[in-house]
């Protein structure tokens, strides 16, 4: 009269099984989180970014992925010369461009 451990747990089970939408439920969860905390925000900033690469214009003061801040001196569809020290120019790849740093006399935006 001995039982095996798997009989009895599946006797103990409940009769009916969950539709499978809820099974899936937690999964579909977690992408929508995934995507609106990581991948949306993402895709804005790097929207952002190339919006001011293709804005660049001559005598822009921009920095470098290498930490290098100078002045755009001529600029075409991908290379930007820029100058760094009188008489010192670089050319720079625009990908590699971080930021364009605003004039010195410019208002903070949140003024």
């Amino acid at each position: 009269m001995q039982t095996s451990i798997l009989a009895q747990l599946a006797a103990a089970a409940p009769a009916g099984a969950p539709p499978a939408w809820i099974t899936y439920m937690p999964f579909v969860a977690m992408a929508l989180i995934f995507w609106f905390l990581i991948l949306r925000p993402q895709m804005k900033q790097q929207k952002e970014h190339k919006a001011k690469l293709s804005g660049l214009k001559k005598g822009d003061e921009v920095l470098t992925g290498g930490g290098l801040v100078g002045r755009i001196v001529k600029v075409d569809d991908t290379y930007a010369e820029v100058e760094l020290g009188q008489g010192m120019k670089v050319k720079a790849l625009k990908s590699t461009i971080v930021d364009v740093i605003p004039p010195a006399g410019a208002k903070p935006a949140n003024d």
